[in-house]
């Protein structure tokens, strides 16, 4: 049987009613080909209809993959392609994000970690995934139980449940499975063998494949950039065995206009991003400003921790300000001490940013997503620092949800609740300001007018209590203040030279935070000159 079709053709094997898992991280690894082909074949022949799609993460940067499907969905509000989505994160489609708030379709979020297991576990059998992962958050079904919208509350489609065992509590997440997958890889041979040389991740593909091959009439279609003769292909460098793969379409890579099969978003190809040609290039110390001053924070955090557990430890990075802490790292040259994960399966190197996140260069190693993400849950990482929108005075923290904003958690709560040690990282207030750095000491000129630190968050993403619960060590870095999470709430520890408690740290506050003695911040951190770490950690580990 000749496995190789065109895309139209694969995508009308699809019935109608389907649950489709769809690869991607951004651009990586997501089949933008064939996603454009589903919505034509539903344009040309009204089928398939009545989808509900889920995806490892987000296979859609603004004008690609889902964001279309989104942007026709607001186009025809009356459309029957797709009646619901599960995806992790909505934040590169704003037109999903709009579809969402408009009620258009059933819209629920799970974090990254937890589809990726749920794909392995309806794999296996297992009626859904249970965790601890989401106690005391938006998650919870005490609170949205991932649903964001009414339609979704309503119906149900992906349901959460709080289950007890043996006194304590855990949470069920079930969801239909998927008895269609569309998958991305690089090459393929005639029996459906898959291999990923040239992508950036390996993302979720096996595990999808295995999702739907679970379903008595489940099927497989991979996209690839080329086609070989069996045999072409070393065995270990398969990702997904042909048996399990039923429709193959050889995608053209497109023009800017189209990245049917780009690396990333901004990469056709980069053998450095593949892991091809080795990372060389001759590193800029980022100047100084407030972002760079909290990431420094975070390093000098992380390096105390090297110096008390005497060897390297791991990390995680998130977006936003922590990744700024992978620039301190280089520019203090402790990488041999402090190895950086991202959550999509890099291993040290340098994180890509923007829509290219996911992808790295001068890595050493990278997982699949579902290895990836285990890792996380069970506490393997030593430390994560990640950013936060709000805080509130029991901890609680919501990255990135405000009303009408629906982006969905990404790898966040699986990452903050599994790491032992966890470095939020952020600006003490948002809108218009004016501070800068002047002979070590931080200058507020013009406040913003947006506090971060409040009564209640809007949606909670971490649960301060959740974490006292667990003996999460827990600490927020902002650019004038730091404070730790206790039994009694947020202390404060220090707060930076040059800045007035009352005025600039307190006026700016919801609540009042717990006080004992207050510390002035390192003045190092605000500086124009490198840290030292190096010398301080070789010094450390030789003792």
């Amino acid at each position: 049987m000749n496995k190789f079709v065109e895309a139209k053709r694969a995508v009308g094997k699809i019935g109608d009613g389907s649950v489709v898992a769809i690869s991607g991280f951004n651009a990586t690894t997501s089949p933008f080909y064939i996603i454009d082909a589903l919505l034509e074949h539903y344009l040309e022949h009204g089928r398939p209809r009545d989808l509900f799609i889920i995806s490892d993460a987000l296979p859609a940067v603004p004008g690609f993959g889902l964001d279309k499907i989104g942007r026709y969905i607001l186009q025809d509000p009356g459309q029957r392609l797709v009646r619901g989505f599960l995806l992790p994160f909505y934040g590169w489609s704003p037109s999903l994000q709009e579809a969402v708030a408009r009620n258009l379709v059933e819209a629920y979020t799970w974090p990254i970690g937890i589809v990726t297991r749920w794909l392995r576990d309806v794999a296996a059998g297992s009626p859904g995934v249970l965790t601890r992962i989401g106690l005391g958050t938006f998650i919870d079904p005490r609170q949205d139980g991932g649903a964001l919208n009414d339609l979704a509350r309503a119906k149900r489609t992906a349901n959460v449940e709080l289950v007890v065992i043996e006194g304590r509590e855990y949470l069920l997440y079930k969801a239909p499975k998927p008895n269609a997958a569309i998958i991305r890889a690089t090459t393929a041979d005639e029996l459906g063998n898959l291999s990923m040389e040239r992508e950036a991740i390996f993302g979720s593909v096996l595990a999808m494949a295995q999702a739907a091959k679970a379903h008595p009439s489940g099927i497989v279609i991979a996209q690839v950039l080329r086609a070989v003769s069996l045999g072409e292909l070393h065995p270990k460098s398969v990702v997904v065995p042909g048996p399990l793969v039923d429709y193959l379409v050889v995608s053209p890579r497109g023009n800017e206009s189209q990245r049917y099969h780009w690396q990333t978003y901004s990469f056709d190809f980069n053998p450095i991003i593949s892991g091809d040609s080795p990372y060389r290039v001759f590193y800029e110390p980022r100047r100084l400003d407030l972002d760079k001053v909290i990431a420094r924070r975070v390093v000098l955090k992380m390096a105390e921790l090297v110096a008390k557990l005497g060897r390297p430890i791991i990390v995680n990075l998130g977006i936003g300000i922590p990744a700024v802490a992978a620039d301190v790292i280089r520019e203090e040259d402790i990488e041999e001490f402090i190895h950086i994960t991202v959550e999509s399966g890099p291993w040290g190197g340098y994180a890509l940013t923007g829509p290219d996140f996911g992808a790295a260069m001068g890595h050493y190693s990278v997982l699949p997503m579902p290895d990836q993400f285990l890792l996380y849950e069970g506490g393997a990482i030593d430390a994560t620092s990640l950013g936060f929108l709000e805080v509130d005075k029991e901890g609680n923290v919501n990255p990135a949800f405000i009303p009408g904003r629906m982006t969905g958690p990404g790898g966040f709560p699986v990452i903050a609740v599994g790491s032992p040690r966890v470095y939020f990282a952020g600006e003490f207030t948002a809108g218009k300001r004016e501070i800068t750095i002047d002979k070590c000491k931080l200058q507020i000129k013009l406040d913003g007018n947006i506090t971060k630190f409040i009564q209640r968050v809007y949606k909670i993403v971490f649960s301060g209590r959740y974490a006292i619960e667990e003996g999460k060590e827990v600490f927020f870095f902002t650019e004038r203040a730091t404070f730790s999470l206790t039994p009694r709430g947020l202390k404060l520890l220090d707060i930076a030279p040059g800045v007035d408690l009352d005025r600039d740290v307190l006026g700016k506050m919801g609540f009042v935070p717990v006080m004992d003695k207050i510390e002035s911040m390192p003045e190092e951190v605000f500086c124009d000159r490198k840290l030292g770490l190096r010398e301080e950690l070789l010094r450390a580990l030789r003792r």
